[in-house]
């Protein structure tokens, strides 16, 4: 071997000694996760490697405004993430699987967007069978935009419901949690015709029959999701206009405009529960799985793989009383 061979292998050595220092010097700072608004890449890095058992030590900072860490489904307080300053949080993990982290603050209109995933690996002790969603076993298009015919004249009362259901022989699966889910409002309403009570009464023990398949701590569990992940959006009464609704309306313009008029893809206004027209036409089913599912290139985000079953269930229920006014104690 030459001398001139000899120096050109030293230096390939050297070179991939370094070069494989530098990467493993910035994957070992792969633990400081940077939060950035969705426009400027959001989570960085956003896929997380984990072992079931073993503790996951986590950092973040901010890049730009304040942000927030959460793990779906997971019952762990959220982490505040400031700019220029450091946050720590250690998971672990006692299941594999794929879980979504998200940023809990509403930094901007595509806040929704700021998620990751953690892949947490290990030996599956069961297999656990997952069963479809409602609103797939009920085939319901959650893309169809539906309304009630008809409408109540006054707002429903769920106690003068309670009373007229005394003097009233009803169906026993009119009251089951499973009828409740799989029909809305006026379906159980024309259901009701069969008796002799007016409009407004059949409404009153609609109220009634929704306000019993919840309770105040299931209300007030749905009242905190809602607070914290749609009323930026939806508004704090429901009525669609939360302080990024204008942003989602001109978003939605601009998409139209580019998308050759395409209008069903470009974002959209959000709901307003508090239209009778609207809520009353959907049943609990398909509110659950347009959130779980999300709105499909509407700006609606999917919460699937963030809420639990119950707690979709129970955010369903504070939807409708936006509109039904539930009283402040138990109606029994």
């Amino acid at each position: 071997m030459s001398k001139m061979e000899r120096i050109f292998r030293w230096l390939v050595v050297t070179v991939l000694v370094l070069t494989t220092g530098v990467t493993i010097f910035f994957w070992s700072k792969a633990s400081l996760i940077h939060a950035r608004i969705p426009e400027k890449g959001g989570w960085s890095p956003n896929i997380i490697k984990a072992q079931v058992g073993k503790p996951l030590s986590l950092k973040f900072t901010s890049d730009d405004v304040v942000h927030g860490f959460a793990v779906g489904q997971l019952p762990l307080p959220e982490v505040e993430i400031l700019p220029g300053k450091i946050s720590e949080i250690t998971l672990t993990f006692d299941k594999p699987g794929t879980y979504t982290f998200y940023c809990t603050k509403w930094c901007g209109v595509n806040h929704w967007r700021m998620r990751g995933i953690i892949d947490v690996e290990g030996e599956r002790t069961s297999v656990q069978t997952v069963s479809p969603p409602l609103y797939v076993s009920l085939n319901l298009d959650l893309d169809e935009e539906l309304e009630a015919p008809s409408v109540p004249d006054e707002t429903p009362s769920p106690i003068r419901g309670k009373e007229l259901i005394q003097r009233i022989e009803l169906d026993d699966q009119l009251i089951s949690a499973d009828y409740y889910r799989k029909h809305s409002p006026y379906q159980v309403f024309e259901t009701l015709s069969s008796t002799k009570l007016s409009e407004n009464e059949r409404w009153d023990i609609v109220a009634y029959l929704w306000q019993t398949n919840t309770t105040l701590t299931g209300l007030e569990t749905g009242r905190e999701l809602y607070a914290q992940n749609c009323a930026a959006c939806h508004g704090e009464n429901g009525a669609g206009d939360g302080v990024f609704a204008d942003d989602l309306l001109k978003a939605g313009q601009q998409a139209a405009q580019t998308m050759n008029g395409e209008r069903e893809m470009a974002m959209q206004i959000p709901s307003d529960f508090t239209d009778p027209r609207h809520l009353l036409a959907n049943s609990p089913a398909y509110l659950q799985g347009k959130i779980l599912r999300g709105g499909m290139g509407t700006g609606m985000p999917m919460w699937g793989s963030i809420f639990t079953e119950q707690q979709l269930w129970d955010l369903v229920a504070y939807l409708y009383s936006f509109y039904f006014k539930y009283p402040n104690k138990e109606v029994q």
